[in-house]
């Protein structure tokens, strides 16, 4: 027996397969609930849709095509080689020493205690250390 199937199933399918994410290496960061940032799984950045930079996989920071800092492998982060912050394992963030905010393992990020957005994966350090370049280097989060 031929079975067809419906117009409903067709656009339930096509529903849960829009659902799915593009690529799940990429972390979307949304701040207020809109989307701002994109990292892509090749490390390249995209702030509002635009092309605005890349994390290297040895941790430079480049925007606009210029290296401007780094996040190293323990969570320090240089900016035009002198230290201006750091991403705890746990996700604390601190600027010039002092907790300025952090990044919890379910994404939601906070800056000073209050909820600044999120990430839609933050479980592991590695996702919090490509986070954290993005906000300090690319949102006003550390000013």
């Amino acid at each position: 027996m031929k079975k067809n199937l419906s117009i409903a199933g067709i656009i339930l399918i096509l529903t849960l397969l829009a659902m799915l994410p593009a690529d799940a290496s990429e972390i979307v960061i949304r701040q207020g609930g809109s989307l701002w940032a994109k990292v892509e799984s090749s490390g390249y950045i995209r702030i509002n849709g635009n092309l605005a930079g890349r994390i290297e996989s040895d941790g430079t920071i480049r925007k606009n095509g210029s290296i401007t800092g780094s996040i190293e492998s323990d969570g320090t982060i240089r900016s035009n080689g002198s230290i201006a912050g750091s991403i705890e394992s746990g996700g604390t963030l601190r600027k010039s020493g002092s907790i300025i905010g952090s990044i919890e393992s379910g994404g939601t990020i906070r800056k000073g205690g209050s909820i600044w957005g999120s990430a839609d994966k933050a479980s592991s350090f590695e996702d919090k250390r490509k986070i954290a370049g993005v906000l300090f280097f690319f949102s006003n989060l550390f000013d």
